[in-house]
């Protein structure tokens, strides 16, 4: 059997590892038009900052390497230009040489990865040398020399996704002005608004200049270098470069032409052996469509980590394994400056687009405890009404993130509800955790709402409930300095320890919010009223500290 890849950065040099692992006897061919293989590309940004001391240990593995280790034959700068499935041939071009020519397989896997998306008042001006792309290995060489060699003082980074806030830190630690250009309305569109504007502050606190709603719409340029960009509101920004971080597509046009079925997205449509609509075709990584474990429906997220697992599954498939793509939920995790930020599962916006009643829960809590330098987690948490299952979280903080966002997401996957989290037999000693950690807690707040009566009442949904005129009894249950400090609108103060004793002025006829400044005390009160016979009765989840943060970023 004769396995030809293109492509070979993770997902193709995955195939090829597996599929020799499988089998001896097959012969493994890579054809890729770049130079390098199996490079890490997320961690270019970290070079160009120069945590990462030298960009070979971006590329520790060369064609000879993989060689010799794995008996595979890759073909570095050799374009594939040609498939023809009626045959199992492809034709390639030597790039070095310009020689075109003509292979056989009998099986393909399609590996191109993705490349970058480029707005498109930038295409018109792709001579410039200082417009650059975060995607290669040679970019990361380009970018790191123009900082060396022009001492660059002002950039200007388009997009505010993963690799667009990566570069803001990077660029601002190495003392770079940074202007951050975002079309849409928040940084972060996988994360909901509310959160998005946390990581909104934190770049705001380094200086970065975030720029949202904004789309460039005319450049111009001295001695073939960019100097300055307008914007759609008449706002002239100078700069020294650009970096263009506005996401990816697929890089699909070596199959367009055979009628191979596309996802929405524009990538390949696969099933769970990531087989392609022909025969003896096969499509891992960025190129490549997932879908989501929670709702089964397409899901583009480009990422390594799955590319890496879709090329293993289908290096299995292929040398006669059983591997399947079982989904994904989407994970990701980025550090901004001082804090980190991680999401899994879905949002709840898009839990309001998919007909989902969920619960939402914003928990604040030390990561570990506060006496050994624990620091404020925020974890916003999502959970179906009816089912209990929880269904996304997005967790933001100095420390502590990645370890819970990792075991939510292990809980989404196997299908936990909220009482599950509760019941974790989770670490615990004080430099690490809470005696109550904060993934504990969230299953606990999450399963009292959904199944034991008391429910949450998010931060806008209370400002909602205001501007439609709701007749509302809320009550801040905090000490009498933080109430007079800042307050909830058309808050009366009632103290926890006095609540007991002043329930005859309140009407137990008319929904009442309690709240504390985080939300525990909140609950506290919300229990006194239920047991009392107040008939509708909500905690503000996440207290007056979420809900100003949120009144802020809606009046901004």
């Amino acid at each position: 059997m004769k396995i030809i890849i293109i492509g070979s950065v993770a997902a193709g040099t995955s195939v090829a590892a597996k599929a020799r692992r499988n089998s001896e006897t097959a012969e493994i061919v890579v054809y890729d038009q770049d130079k390098d293989i199996s490079y890490s590309i997320c961690g270019i940004p970290y070079y160009i900052g120069e945590e990462v001391e030298t960009l070979d240990r971006l590329t520790p593995r060369d064609a000879a390497w993989f060689n010799a280790r794995y008996n595979v034959a890759i073909y570095t700068e050799h374009r594939v230009t040609k498939i023809n499935p009626e045959s199992q041939t492809i034709e390639v071009e030597n790039l070095q040489t310009g020689e075109i020519n003509l292979d056989s397989y009998d099986e393909l896997v399609i590996a191109t990865g993705a490349k970058p998306r480029v707005p498109e008042v930038f295409k018109q001006q792709s001579m410039a040398e200082n417009i650059f792309a975060v995607r290669t290995i040679q970019d990361a060489a380009a970018i790191h020399d123009f900082i060396e060699t022009q001492k660059p003082q002002k950039a200007t980074i388009i997009g505010a996704g993963f690799i667009g806030l990566e570069m803001a830190e990077q660029l601002t630690h190495r003392g770079i002005e940074v202007t951050l250009v975002q079309r849409g309305k928040q940084v972060m569109k996988h994360l909901d608004p509310e959160m998005a504007y946390r990581v909104q502050l934190e770049l705001e606190k380094h200086q970065v200049d975030v720029q949202l709603n904004t789309t460039i719409t005319k450049l111009t340029t001295e001695d073939e270098q960019v100097v300055a960009l307008e914007t759609n509101h008449n706002q002239t920004l100078t700069t020294d470069f650009v970096i263009l971080a506005s996401g990816v597509i697929p890089n699909n046009s070596l199959v367009q032409p055979l009628g191979i079925e596309l996802g929405a997205s524009g990538a390949i449509k696969v099933n769970k052996t990531m087989q392609t609509s022909l025969p003896h075709i096969y499509a891992v990584g960025d190129v490549a469509e997932s879908y989501s474990l929670i709702t089964g429906q397409s899901l583009y997220r480009p990422l390594g980590s799955t590319a890496n697992k879709m090329g293993r599954i289908v290096g299995d498939i292929i040398t006669g394994g059983s591997l399947e793509h079982r989904g994904i939920l989407g994970t990701g995790i980025v550090r901004v400056f001082d804090i980190t930020v991680a999401y899994t599962g879905i949002t709840e916006n898009e839990a309001q687009e998919l007909g989902i009643d969920v619960a939402v829960l914003y928990n604040i809590k030390p990561d570990h405890a506060d006496y050994l330098g624990g620091k404020e987690l925020t974890i916003k948490a999502l959970a179906d009404k009816k089912t209990g299952r929880i269904l996304g979280a997005q967790i933001i903080g100095p420390q502590g993130v990645d370890k819970r966002i990792d075991v939510i997401a292990t809980a989404i996957s196997f299908g936990a509800v909220a009482e599950d989290l509760f019941h974790l037999d989770l670490a615990y000693a004080p430099p690490y955790a809470t005696t109550k950690d904060p993934i504990l807690y969230t299953g606990m707040a999450l399963d009292n709402a959904v199944n034991r009566g008391t429910p949450l009442l998010t931060p806008r949904q209370l400002i909602e409930k205001q501007a439609n005129d709701e007749v509302l009894q809320i009550i801040d249950t905090r000490s009498k300095k933080q109430f007079e400090q800042s307050k909830v609108d058309g808050a009366v103060h009632i103290p926890l320890k006095e609540l007991r004793n002043k329930l005859a002025s309140l009407d137990k006829k008319i929904p009442t919010i309690a709240y504390c400044n985080k939300g525990v005390t909140g609950n506290a009160a919300q229990n006194i009223l239920i047991n009392e016979g107040f008939s509708e009765v909500y905690n503000l989840s996440g207290g007056n500290k979420n809900y100003q943060l949120v009144k802020a970023m809606l009046n901004r």
